[in-house]
């Protein structure tokens, strides 16, 4: 050893370093195996404890929640008093069994409904779990207050606003999709007060989220989207809204739409369109003629959908110029479905454009034809 570390030191620089280097290497890849292994032992010991702790939960469960007769009264949830001595085993005092135990509460809660669901939230109120969630949202790590707002959400907890608000803003992407998904679900009177103080823009797969939430929440307090279309400088929320306008069918809030077609983003223009074809508002077809020509692609393409989805009929010369004419296919697909949608007063035209289109337009207009083929 004396021998090698003589021979290092007198060594040229080069082979110094790569020695270091080597050495270096050797050490963070014990140290990476190590901490594998750790992680791994930690990961099984947890199995092995959740494998003996979950029959324990859901025999307990079973039998004073689940299939006990006497809960099943017309007395609230919140004023029957549980067997909570069953549940206060020395086990439950351990963090982890706590875990487990609020882990399988939402498991059954999520699958069951009615007076058994009050139940289980009951038996988390009473043992006091709901505060192990509140510690979460105090932790620094994002992920414990992500799992937080999930259980508490999951629950029905109601969260106050000064603690979840500044959250559905925050710079990480997963908790700020957790507290806004909860925010919706727990507020029982402005569920969209968020909308206000978002200014990070909603993903796709956030409102496709949100929107799920929305429809499946039971008496959420539905608004009027208009005074965020009108107000919000959120082009996102805006596009959101727009959706949620659909979905609610909600007539007060066209004119707040209408206005949206002279705004300068063509892409809430183009969303502002694709919304009134959806809610076929025939009053706005001839503007929505008029402003064809000075739109780009994607706007034309939205007038001719809601063209096609409104079927006033008005406009069939309009859509059968832009079928033989335009020069981009995407135009004339949409237009040949635009006509078949006009059937009832285009009828006799469409049969003339078949026998007399081209070979490509005959196929656009039989693919149209299609009613299994949407917008």
């Amino acid at each position: 050893m004396e021998f090698s570390l003589y021979e290092f030191r007198y060594a040229p620089l080069s082979i110094q370093i790569a020695g270091i280097f080597i050495v270096v290497a050797i050490v963070c890849t014990l140290l990476a195996y190590f901490s594998i292994l750790v992680g791994r032992y930690r990961a099984y010991r947890q199995s092995e404890r959740l494998k003996k702790l979950h029959p324990i939960i859901d025999e307990q469960l079973m039998e004073h929640i689940l299939l006990n007769e006497e809960l099943a009264s017309d007395v609230p949830a919140d004023q029957v008093q549980l067997p909570l001595e069953s549940f206060q085993q020395p086990v439950f005092e351990k963090k982890w069994a706590r875990q487990a135990l609020i882990d399988r509460l939402i498991h059954y809660r999520n699958n069951v409904r009615g007076s058994m669901g009050e139940q289980l939230r009951n038996l988390y109120v009473q043992l006091d779990l709901d505060k192990d969630s509140l510690k979460k949202m105090k932790s620094r790590k994002w992920e414990k207050k992500v799992q937080a707002l999930a259980e508490l959400s999951n629950m029905n907890m109601s969260i106050a606003d000064v603690t979840i608000l500044p959250l559905t803003n925050s710079n990480n992407r997963e908790l700020r999709a957790a507290a806004r998904h909860a925010y919706i679900k727990l507020s029982k009177n402005e569920p969209f007060k968020f909308f206000d103080v978002v200014t990070e823009p909603l993903l796709l797969w956030d409102q496709v989220e949100l929107f799920k939430i929305i429809s499946t929440t039971e008496h959420i307090a539905i608004p009027n989207f208009a005074q965020w279309i009108t107000y919000s400088s959120n082009k996102s929320i805006v596009s959101f809204c727009l959706k949620l306008v659909v979905r609610y069918n909600q007539l007060s809030a066209v004119p707040a739409v209408v206005k949206l077609l002279d705004t300068k983003d063509h892409f809430v223009r183009a969303d502002a369109i694709n919304c009134l074809g959806k809610m076929k508002i025939e009053d706005v077809e001839e503007k929505l003629v008029y402003m064809y020509n000075s739109q780009p692609l994607n706007c034309q393409l939205e007038i001719l959908k809601a063209l096609g989805r409104i079927s006033s009929g008005k406009f069939v010369d309009f859509l059968r110029q832009e079928f033989l004419h335009s020069t981009d296919f995407e135009v004339r697909k949409h237009a040949a479905k635009s006509l078949i949608n006009n059937k009832w007063a285009a009828k006799g035209l469409i049969q003339e454009l078949i026998d007399t289109a081209t070979a490509e337009n005959k196929l656009i207009l039989k693919h149209s034809m299609n009613p299994l083929i949407k917008f």
